[in-house]
C-alpha cells in the first residue's frame, strides 16, 4: 500500500513535468556515448537549391551517427592498431592538433576506419535527416538562415576547428560541424538525377557513380568544409570526389554511423521495471535512490525520451535540496 502511494506520487511529479506520455517510441540504445540516435522517421530529402537535389519525402529505420567528425586523436589509435599509413597533411600544424577533424583522407580509408571501429559510413540520406534534425526541413543545421557564428566556412578561421566546436550550430539531433569544418565522406555513389527516381524506403544511392571527364565514379561529399564557400553549407548540398581521391584533402574528412539495434522485449521490462522503482522513490523524496533506478533504466534504453526527461527531473530535485 506503501508502496504505491509513493508511486503515485511519482507519477504526479513525473506527469507534472510533461515526462511521462501516453504512448512513447524510444530511441535505439547505444553503447557509444560519442554517437546521437536517429529514431525512424520521415523527412524532405532535397531543396530547390540545385537540380541534383529535387526535393522527395524518405523514411528511414532508426540508426546512430556520431556526434562528432572523426579527430585526430581517434585516427592515431586507428594508424597504430593497424599500421594504416598517415594520411595527407597529418603534420600540417594548422591541421594536426588531437581534438580537429581527421583531414587527407580517402573514401577507401574513411570507410576502413568505421569498419575498424565498429561501424560504417552513414548513407547519404542518413547524413541528410542528421543535419536536417528531428523537424526534416531545415536548410542548415540550426534552422533556416546563415549565420557564420555557428560554422567554420569559407576560409573565416584559416584552418580546421576542433570536433566539438560551435556548439550554437549542432542539428536538432546534436550532431555538431554538419556544416562547414571539414567535408565528409559517405557511403553513396554520387549520380546526378537520383534523388529523381530514389527509393522512398532506406535509399542508399546510385548502383554506380557517375564518371566527371572520364576520371573515374564518384561517391558524395557533404557538408561543405572550413574552405568552402557558404553556398556549400545547406543540409541538402552535394559534393563528389573519386572514392580513391583525396583532392580538397585538407578539408576532407567523415564520421561514421551504425544502424540501431532492436530492444529485446527482455531488456525493455527490465528498463520498465526500474523506470517504475525511480518513479516511487521521487515520490518517497529518494532522489539519491531514484537517479541510481533511473540510470539502470536508461542503461538498457539510452535514448529513451521519457527516462531522460525524469532524470533531469530527479537531477533538479536534488539540486533543490
Amino acid at each position: 500500500m506503501r508502496s504505491q502511494t509513493m508511486l503515485r506520487a511519482g507519477l504526479s511529479l513525473a506527469l507534472m513535468a510533461g515526462v511521462i506520455s501516453v504512448a512513447t517510441a524510444a530511441a535505439p540504445p547505444s553503447s557509444d556515448k560519442d554517437m546521437v540516435p536517429i529514431p525512424r522517421g520521415e523527412f524532405t530529402m532535397g531543396s530547390n537549391e540545385h537540380s541534383d537535389e529535387t526535393p522527395h519525402q524518405v523514411v528511414l529505420d532508426a540508426y546512430l551517427i556520431d556526434k562528432y567528425e572523426a579527430s585526430n586523436a581517434r585516427y592515431k589509435e586507428f594508424m597504430k592498431t593497424t599500421s594504416q599509413p598517415a594520411p595527407a597533411y597529418w603534420d600540417d600544424p594548422r591541421l594536426s592538433k588531437a581534438n580537429q577533424p581527421v583531414v587527407g583522407v580517402n573514401w577507401n580509408e574513411a570507410s576502413a576506419f568505421c569498419k575498424w571501429d565498429g561501424k560504417r559510413l552513414p548513407t547519404e540520406a542518413e547524413w541528410e535527416r542528421a543535419a536536417k534534425g528531428p523537424s526534416g526541413d531545415n536548410h542548415y543545421p540550426w534552422g533556416h538562415t546563415l549565420d557564420p557564428k555557428k560554422a567554420n566556412y569559407g576560409q573565416n578561421i584559416g584552418h580546421t576547428t576542433p570536433v566539438d566546436s560551435y556548439p550554437e550550430g549542432v542539428s536538432g539531433f546534436g550532431a555538431y560541424n554538419m556544416a562547414g569544418n571539414v567535408f565528409e565522406w559517405v557511403e553513396d555513389w554520387y549520380d546526378l538525377k537520383f534523388y529523381k527516381e530514389s527509393p522512398a524506403l532506406n535509399p542508399r544511392g546510385a548502383e554506380k557513380g557517375y564518371n566527371f571527364a572520364n576520371q573515374g565514379p564518384v561517391r558524395v561529399l557533404r557538408g561543405g568544409s572550413w574552405l568552402a564557400p557558404n553556398s556549400s553549407l545547406h543540409t541538402s548540398h552535394r559534393f563528389w570526389n573519386q572514392p580513391e581521391n583525396n583532392s580538397y584533402g585538407v578539408g576532407l574528412g567523415f564520421r561514421c554511423a551504425r544502424t540501431a539495434q532492436a530492444v529485446s522485449d527482455d531488456t525493455k521490462q527490465t528498463s520498465r521495471n526500474a523506470f517504475m522503482q525511480a518513479l516511487i522513490e521521487m515520490g518517497a523524496e529518494k532522489n539519491a535512490d531514484a537517479m541510481a533506478s533511473i540510470e539502470k533504466a536508461l542503461a538498457a534504453e539510452p535514448g529513451n525520451k521519457e527516462y531522460l526527461a525524469t532524470r533531469d527531473l530527479i537531477k533538479k530535485s536534488m539540486k533543490k535540496k
